[in-house]
């Protein structure tokens, strides 16, 4: 009882230890040269003035100046003008009335404002409430599990934001890196649903071999469908801020397998649950059964999963496939774009792993699970 204890509590206390090391791991970036002599806070905008703002049918442009006072940082207290550049873009524009809280940035010498430029509004403190709701919310109906899936989130964000994204921007190869992060994750957050023992070795197993036929399947069309990483947003950026040394490519192509990696730790978890319960109650089913109950349980949620990536994506193309329909745009024609060919690639490619993690977590789960028992 003590060992199955420690086996189900260890994943706590390690995914804890991990958090606090990336808590206060540094990401290499936090003194970029873009934001030298320049003070991010937060300002209070007193009077907007919008005589320099044309407008141009939907969109707008020129600049618009607000009377500021800054509320936190270096100038705490002491008011300005910001300018707010308009690019015509309804997409990147923002326009701010009297009363807003917005985000600044502020260019100086000593203590002389050079000059402060509009960045966005502020919006953490309504981030924040939604943070606290969405804890609440899995605390009061899932309990300790809901406790768990609030560190398998946090997890996954600060490996995210500092070794993933600073890896990739060193320049590693992005294939090898998101393998091995998305290999850390899927163990610890499996680890926390099952605790470290044969459920979880059945599970990560059978997810793992399925990001792995994703992996290679993205690489392959990836290059048959001929995709530059380009296709990324905001990727271009990238190579234009001192980063040519990056393979926008190849960071595509660990894209797809990242994508689809939640939706396989689903599928493999429900399958490995379902191959537990049924030896549980049969302890003295063969092995080759309890892989063929497995599969059964895969070829049903099969029946769903694979258009759960096809919702997940085609989801944020709403817009772009209006687009296509007003302009009488034929279908061979839509399909042909290499902006749809890469979501294809992310649909397609998702799915099959998705397909493909059904056998292998039976498989999986149908030795270890009844070996333990023999």
């Amino acid at each position: 009882m003590k060992k199955e204890k420690l086996r189900y509590y260890a994943p706590v206390a390690v995914c804890l230890l991990i958090i606090a090391v990336l808590l206060l791991l540094p990401t290499g970036y936090e003194d970029a040269v873009q934001y030298q002599e320049a003070e991010r806070c937060v300002a209070e905008v007193t009077a907007v003035d919008n005589s320099a703002v044309t407008d141009t049918g939907l969109a707008r442009s020129g600049e618009q100046r607000c009377a500021v006072v800054f509320r936190n940082g270096l100038f705490k207290g002491k008011t300005a003008t910001a300018i707010n550049l308009l690019q015509g873009s309804l997409e990147q524009d923002k326009l701010f009335s009297e009363g807003d809280k917005a985000q600044v940035v502020v260019s100086y010498d000593g203590d002389v404002i050079r000059r402060v430029t509009m960045i966005d509004h502020f919006r953490l403190p309504a981030e924040l409430l939604l943070a606290v709701l969405f804890i609440l919310f899995l605390i009061l109906f899932a309990g300790s599990t809901g406790v768990r899936a609030i560190l398998s989130f946090a997890l996954t964000v600060l490996a995210i934001w500092k070794l993933l994204v600073p890896l990739y921007l060193n320049g590693y190869n992005p294939i090898w890196v998101g393998l091995l992060i998305n290999l850390l994750l899927t163990t610890l957050i499996i680890a926390l649903v099952y605790g470290f023992d044969n459920r979880c070795a059945a599970a990560v197993s059978g997810s793992f071999l399925g990001i792995l036929v994703t992996c290679v399947l993205g690489v392959v069309f990836t290059d048959l469908f001929r995709i530059h990483g380009a296709v990324m947003s905001y990727s271009e950026s990238l190579l234009y801020t001192g980063f040519q040394h990056l393979n926008l490519t190849q960071i595509f192509m660990a894209s797809v397998f990242l994508g689809s990696s939640g939706a396989v730790m689903d599928l493999s978890v429900d399958i490995t649950s379902a191959v537990h319960e049924v030896v549980e109650k049969k302890p003295d089913i063969r092995p080759w059964e309890a892989v063929k109950s497995g599969m059964n349980v895969g070829r049903a949620a099969m029946g769903t999963m694979t258009t759960t990536l096809l919702l997940a994506y085609s989801g944020g193309y709403i817009a772009l496939l209006m687009v296509f329909m007003a302009q009488g745009t034929p279908a061979e024609h839509i399909f042909n774009y290499k902006y749809v060919a890469a979501e294809i690639v992310h649909t397609v490619i998702g799915s099959f792993g998705l397909v493909s993690v059904a056998p292998f977590t039976a498989l999986c789960s149908g030795l270890l699970l009844t070996g333990k028992r023999k």
